[in-house]
């Protein structure tokens, strides 16, 4: 049956849900809904040129999905992502193969001049991707937590002189996350040098996200400015993911990313959340220490390819 690949139409239910149920279904761990995609077409910067594709087949079903852009935020130009998903029951139909060509051929014409690309774990996956000259480069973990039938470390005071507020503590003045935020990311692991620096793009893209969820993100705060925090993202049901974890540089080492991030567990299983999702660079020692404390375990793996153009 013919598969078709075409651009999703932003003002269509169907296509928001498609897009979203294949990546559920491809990428269980890894929150995502119709809503959170339409706002990310509404409110991702101009610059990244974001187009989401979908793959078609003859009877109308959604059957394959990949996130296309320019990195707007990357400190060197060129950098862009193609993340290709098919849904697991409709493998080896050649929609991954259109995707891809097709997002390449897109990127292409915007001025890009090397692809990022997250591929799962996977010998196939791979192969996929090597096939089409993508080569390794870093990987990342998954990791799940069952907060319903796990038990979490006990709840421990803060250290004198630190305070723990949650996010919704900062909903008039979200500035000073945002200055945490990107001191954090730029000492993140990366292949493309991503840290936020527009505050106004901060606000539409991360703060007012509809996963976002301020009551479950924790903050704590030294002499009124905030130095470490764990930002919670929820499905509003039963799915909780840490969508970032970090602390200033000049309180490192303090265990305050973990103080902040068991207090956001115990919130988020209070509330009746059962399932908590995060991501690690495999690089990222200090933090899958922190998970594996926790009580995390690797769920799935995830490796960046990369492809230049020219």
């Amino acid at each position: 049956m013919t598969v078709i690949v075409r651009e999703i139409r932003p003002g269509a239910r169907a296509d928001l849900e498609g897009f979203a149920a294949v990546r559920h279904h491809a990428l269980p761990f890894h929150l995502i809904t119709a809503d959170s995609l339409a706002h990310d077409l509404d409110h991702l910067s101009p610059d990244a040129r974001y187009r989401p594709l979908v793959a078609e087949d003859g009877t109308g079903e959604i059957i394959g999905s990949a996130q296309v852009g320019l990195i707007a935020d990357s400190r060197d130009p060129g950098q862009a992502f193609v993340n290709v998903y098919v849904h697991p029951r409709h493998t080896r139909r050649g929609a991954g193969t259109l995707l891809v060509r097709a997002a390449e051929e897109y990127l292409a014409a915007q001025g890009a001049t090397r692809l990022l690309s997250w591929v799962l774990d996977e010998p196939g996956n791979r192969a996929f991707a090597r096939a089409r000259g993508y080569r390794a480069s870093r990987s990342a973990h998954f990791l799940r937590l069952d907060l319903a039938g796990g038990t979490l470390p006990p709840l421990q005071d803060p250290p004198p002189g630190i305070e723990l507020r949650t996010g919704a503590d900062f909903a008039d003045d979200p500035r000073p996350l945002f200055e945490l935020d990107a001191e954090a990311a730029a000492d993140e692991p990366s292949d493309a040098g991503v840290a936020p620096d527009d505050y106004g793009a901060w606000l539409a893209e991360t703060w007012r996200h509809p996963l976002g969820d301020p009551e479950l993100t924790v903050v704590a705060v030294a002499d009124g400015r905030p130095v470490a925090f764990t930002a919670a993202r929820t499905d509003g049901v039963r799915r909780y993911d840490s969508g970032m974890t970090g602390t200033a540089r000049a309180h490192r080492g303090r265990g305050l990313a973990k103080l902040a991030k068991n207090h956001s567990l115990h919130r988020a299983r209070a509330a009746g959340y059962t399932d908590a999702f995060t991501g690690n660079d495999t690089g990222n020692g200090p933090m899958l220490a922190i998970n594996k404390w926790f009580g995390y375990e690797i769920c799935a793996t995830e490796v960046r390819h990369v492809r230049e153009l020219g």
